[in-house]
């Protein structure tokens, strides 16, 4: 929101620097994010550090407002003209211009009126307006056509107003305006530039922000004036109105201008519409959108004739409704439309004139050629604008209004105020009367708050008559009654609720905004601690985040939606999908076409961020904890939490120390990855199976290259080395890549409150190896638990070192090769203890292990 200081002091007095207005009002939560300044310095405020403006800044004496008494042809070009310009000085200044807005003067002799405009004596720095590089100049005397020219008359771009420079500027003439008074003082201004978020609808116009300034600075508002000359004929039998959707169209106005004329705005209307980014059409067009930025009102203007046209002559008949089945409309911005079920309409008998609160319709639009217009102003359901916005791709100023809030009495204030407008800038006469239907007047908000809730939240002492006088200057109506305040909410604050417990938090945070949250003291909380009650799941959450990270693996935080074709990715051909079973959770407006349902793994949008990060990094080590949703009946989905962790790439970072260790990761990393989060967690009973059963494998998974997870018997995750095809298809082909998933409940479920802590051993380990060959199906886990019950108490490690097939063994035959550490804390192991609990472990894998040779 863009909010130039001139404009705003139209509405309450500003008697502190700019700088520090800005400060004030980005302490009480307007962030004012830049500050442009136009032609005057820029000043410095104790304790208030804003950057430095590289700005032009105009020099009080070289800069000033001239009047143009006289237009001369210039002698030897048709292009030139010569301009007697009054600067102030004892002799008129004749400067050589080719501004096109001059030639309609040329050799009318002394003018009744002065062109007032802006004038530039020899040496004055400004802005190069022929080049198109933004650059300076200083102006120096030079004969130009044969005729010396030491000055200038300037365009906006040459003051660095606009990039206007088809003519020079001419200001609307005033009875105080004195010739070389410094143009500092005339069209000097300074911008707020003002970084609104949705709560604050009310301040989505200079009037709404003059109203905070005035609460800050204690300072009056002047409110813009609503009286309107009516002296035409009624309007009563020239228009009639019918509300279809009262509750997405709680009011509608209308007032009618008669035999106006349609042409450019004043200077003043101009000049303040570019301010804030607005291109000046007519005055007509111009007055609707002055008002929309002035008081927050949007309008909407009719060529009335073209409406009496399409009514056949007759009195035109407007409806509000909603769109039906295959309508379409043409809107100002020559799009055609269309039209959804919920876009609520303004329309004629004959079709539709607009998209309601929104945009209007080319048909009936105002052109040089209007001498009636219709004048619209109407409020609308703020949840309904902006679905509509979104679901045409639209967004106006109009519609970001509505979408944010509008109170409905605002409607008669805005066309009241724009018709006289109209009738000032345009000549005509003002119908008498105005078509006003409210069918849904919303209640006024009552709040009573105790001063003792105040002092309660905001830890300091407020006596009831500083609470009082706060509120009051926001303009809130309010009654002291002991230590209470009934206080009425204005219209236009609708941030305000109407609930007892929210309405007095609302009121206090007004409160704590315009004392200023820099001056509340730091306190300790004066109420009893609550109860501290831990949260057990979140810091298992936080705990293996931490793990994740530690060995290596970066977090990232996906869209929670995709789409089935998506998915349906993660399945290779001719493969049964072990995505969960039933129906996505399908989402009502999805924010795009691939994000329609709710995901049911994590594993497809971490796919997805990998496939990303491929074009920049080629090793990744990534996780994300999350939650995937499962569909069940008509009630909420179940909202499951799982972990995805992914790896691909070469298994140590490039470096100059790395020689020619490029060796990728393998399964065997992501199992590292799998069993340090198992130690970290504390996990027991863990087991891991083969992913190659047909009746239980995840099939997004290698056959050959992947593991089940198992706690407690019980099936807890998936992982290894992707399926070739699943990878290809999400553009991951230059490396193997590693995943995987595991339902996060079901491993919190297994920590346990306490674990075990080994001592540190303090006698000496006795190592020894042992090499068993089985046959090439027997799993490593099964010898494991085979050795370690056969070791018994004085067998603390047992660690896999070597596998081997081939010559000398036989086809079928595999060899397994392990560390076994014997140690304990009691006493200094003998060699023929630690040789005869060895012997029973060779026996019992010989006995247990169907095929097992112990390899001397």
């Amino acid at each position: 929101m863009l909010v130039p200081i001139s404009w705003l002091k139209d509405f309450v007095e500003i008697d502190i620097p700019v700088e520090l207005l800005a400060e004030r009002l980005t302490l009480a939560g307007l962030e004012v994010a830049h500050i442009h300044y136009i032609g005057v310095p820029q000043q410095q405020v104790d304790g208030v550090n804003w950057p430095t403006s590289d700005h032009l800044v105009w020099d009080r004496e070289k800069l000033v407002l001239g009047a143009i008494r006289e237009i001369k042809a210039h002698p030897d070009a048709d292009r030139l003209v010569l301009a007697m310009v009054d600067y102030g000085g004892d002799a008129l200044e004749q400067c050589v211009t080719g501004a096109p807005n001059l030639f309609a003067y040329k050799d009318q002799g002394k003018l009744e009126t002065p062109l007032w405009t802006a004038f530039a004596h020899e040496g004055a720095t400004v802005w190069d307006g022929h080049s198109d590089e933004r650059k300076l100049m200083t102006l120096k005397g030079r004969k130009l056509r044969g005729i010396y020219n030491k000055s200038m008359v300037c365009s906006e771009k040459e003051l660095g107003i606009s990039e206007e420079h088809e003519g020079i500027i001419l200001l609307d003439p005033r009875d105080d305006y004195v010739p070389g008074t410094p143009l500092q003082d005339v069209l000097g201004d300074v911008v707020l530039d003002i970084e609104l978020t949705p709560n604050l609808a009310r301040c989505f116009s200079i009037l709404g922000v003059a109203r905070e300034v005035a609460a800050l600075l204690d300072k009056p508002l002047r409110e813009p004036s609503y009286d309107v000359v009516a002296e035409g004929a009624s309007i009563q039998g020239a228009v009639t109105l019918e509300i279809r959707e009262p509750e997405l169209n709680p009011r509608f106005t209308f007032a009618l201008l008669r035999d106006t004329t349609t042409q450019p705005s004043p200077e003043l209307m101009q000049r303040r519409l570019k301010l804030v980014g607005q291109r000046p059409i007519n005055n007509i067009v111009d007055v609707t959108n002055y008002i929309t930025f002035e008081i927050g009102q949007p309008l909407h203007a009719y060529d009335y004739d073209k409406l009496v046209a399409r009514a056949a002559g007759k009195a035109p008949h407007i409806i509000t409704r909603l769109a039906e089945a295959g309508e379409a409309l043409e809107t100002l911005d020559e799009v055609k439309r269309e039209l959804d079920a919920h876009n609520i309409l303004v329309c004629d008998e004959r079709g539709i004139l607009g998209l309601g609160g929104v945009i209007g319709g080319a048909e009936t639009e105002i052109s040089d050629a209007t001498h009636n217009v219709l004048l619209e102003a109407a409020n609308w359901n703020f949840i309904n604008i902006r679905r509509t916005m979104q679901s045409q791709k639209v967004f106006t100023d109009a519609g970001t209004r509505f979408s944010r809030g509008v109170h409905p009495s605002q409607a008669i204030l805005g066309v009241q105020r724009g018709i006289e407008l109209m009738r000032q800038t345009g000549g005509g006469q003002v119908a008498q009367g105005i078509i006003d239907e409210y069918p849904l007047q919303p209640e006024t908000v009552h709040v009573d708050l105790p001063v003792s809730e105040v002092q309660r939240l905001l830890g300091m002492t407020f006596t009831v008559e500083t609470a009082a006088d706060i509120l009051r200057r926001l303009l809130f109506d309010v009654e002291i009654d002991g230590d209470t305040l009934h206080v009425t909410v204005p219209d236009h604050r609708l941030d305000i609720n109407s609930d007892a417990v929210i309405g007095q938090a609302d009121l206090i945070e007004e409160i704590a905004r315009i004392y200023g949250y820099d001056k509340i003291p730091s306190t300790i909380i004066g109420d009893d601690m609550p109860p501290q009650v831990g949260n057990p799941d979140l810091m298992l959450e936080d705990a293996t985040r931490d793990l994740l990270a530690k060995l290596g693996l970066r977090e990232t935080i996906n869209y929670r939606f995709t789409s089935p074709e998506r998915e349906a990715l993660l399945i290779p051909d001719g493969m049964e999908s072990s995505l969960p079973e039933g129906d996505y959770v399908v989402i009502r407006n999805p924010i795009s076409s691939d994000k329609t349902v709710l995901r049911k793994t994590l594993l497809a949008n971490l796919l997805e961020t990998a496939q990303v990060n491929a074009r920049f990094n080629t090793r990744q080590q990534l996780f994300e904890i999350g939650r995937v949703y499962l569909k069940r009946g008509d009630v909420l989905p179940d909202e499951v939490r799982q972990l995805a962790i992914l790896l691909t790439g070469p298994r140590n970072a490039s470096g100059w120390m790395d020689g020619n260790d490029n060796a990728l990761m393998d399964f065997y990393d992501v199992k590292g990855v799998v069993e340090g989060l198992v130690a970290g967690l504390h996990l027991a009973d863990v087991a891991y199976c083969r992913n190659d059963d047909p009746a239980s494998r995840h099939t997004s998974f290698h056959p050959k290259r992947s593991a089940l997870f198992y706690l407690g018997g019980e099936r807890a995750g998936v992982f290894g080395e992707l399926h070739p095809q699943v990878a290809q298809r999400f553009g991951l082909v230059d490396a193997p890549v590693l995943a995987g998933v595991f339902d996060l409940d079901k491993l919190f479920a297994s920590v346990q409150d306490r674990h075990l802590v080994r001592e540190l051993p303090t006698t000496p380990p006795i190592l020894q190896d042992i090499a068993i060959v089985v046959d090439a199906d027997v799993e490593s886990a099964k010898l494991e638990r085979v050795i370690a019950q056969a070791g018994g108490d004085l067998l603390k490690d047992i660690q896999l070192f070597d596998v081997y097939q081939g010559d000398p063994l036989p086809e079928g035959r595999k060899s397994l090769a392990y560390h076994l550490v014997y140690q304990t804390n009691d006493r200094t192991l003998k060699d023929k203890e630690v040789a005869k609990v060895h012997q029973r472990i060779i026996k019992t894998v010989q006995n247990r292990v169907a095929g097992a040779e112990v390899r001397m």
